[in-house]
């Protein structure tokens, strides 16, 4: 066995090892950077998985690429027709967090993390939350549709992939303006993230207890399309589909809108 980082061999000699390097107290407490799914229950499986990966050849970067992949198969699920490609596009979105925790485990095993694996983390993740809305509006659209037909739904569709990839930009975007002053980077505490205006401060607190902006990850839109296509077993999918669909884009309108007051009324762009 190959021992290239010192102390550490090239595989976990058991699963406890690997969860102390892989899954350390410091990662699992950082703000913002632990989908609930993690914490409910895809930390206690990703460790199995990471160990076959790390008896593998496969990068860390290379895993994060099937990440991506399964990302593009949670929106290429909902193509399939009725109830089952709602399904299976839960269960894929699953399967994609699964492997987005694995690609973390095992750069840190291997001491392989890199702006690069950060990188395809963000394409991964932008990538999938734009084809989500996409594939939506397709089913919503009555797909297979003629090349003649009514366009309205894909329209309205790609008009909220645009909102949802602008809404994450946002964050993005304070990143980039803050390292291009020279500021610090951001801790993300309350203080920095709580804006000053007492309205404001208000919806910011209701925003907590009805977290709608959080519907539009992909975990969280799959399950709300999930739920559409039960409602559409008794009401019709293609309406069900197309409710679910304008409701979306409302939402993620006056999101965006909140988004971006929100930011300009914290610290979060001040000097």
């Amino acid at each position: 066995m190959s021992t290239p980082h010192h102390d550490r061999p090239a595989k976990p000699r058991s699963l406890a090892e690997l969860r102390a390097v892989a899954q350390p107290p410091e990662v699992r407490s950082r703000r913002n950077a632990e989908h609930w799914t993690a914490s409910l229950y895809l930390r206690d499986l990703s460790p199995y998985v990471t160990w076959l990966l790390l008896r593998t050849s496969i990068s860390a970067n290379g895993v994060t690429g099937l990440m991506i992949l399964s990302g593009w198969c949670v929106a290429a699920s909902l193509l399939i027709p009725g109830f089952a490609g709602a399904a299976l596009a839960l269960v894929m979105c699953q399967v994609q967090m699964l492997i987005d925790c694995c690609d973390g485990e095992v750069a840190r095993w291997r001491r392989t993390s890199s702006p690069a694996g950060a990188f395809l983390d963000a394409v991964g993740h932008y990538s999938t939350e734009a084809l989500i809305p996409l594939a939506l509006a397709i089913r919503a659209a009555g797909y297979p549709f003629t090349p003649d037909g009514d366009y309205l739904w894909t329209t309205l569709g790609a008009l909220l992939a645009l909102v949802l990839v602008l809404n994450k930009a946002l964050n993005d975007m304070v990143r980039v303006a803050r390292a291009n002053f020279g500021a610090p980077k951001l801790t993300y505490s309350e203080a920095e993230m709580a804006p000053s205006g007492g309205l404001l401060a208000t919806v910011r607190r209701a925003a907590k207890v009805v977290p709608l902006h959080r519907m539009f990850h992909s975990v969280e839109m799959t399950i709300v399309i999930f739920a559409a296509a039960i409602v559409g077993l008794f009401v019709g999918d293609l309406v069900a589909m197309r409710w679910v669909l304008v409701i979306l884009l409302v939402v993620a309108t006056l999101t965006l809108f909140g988004h971006f007051v929100a930011i300009m009324a914290s610290k979060r762009v001040r000097a």
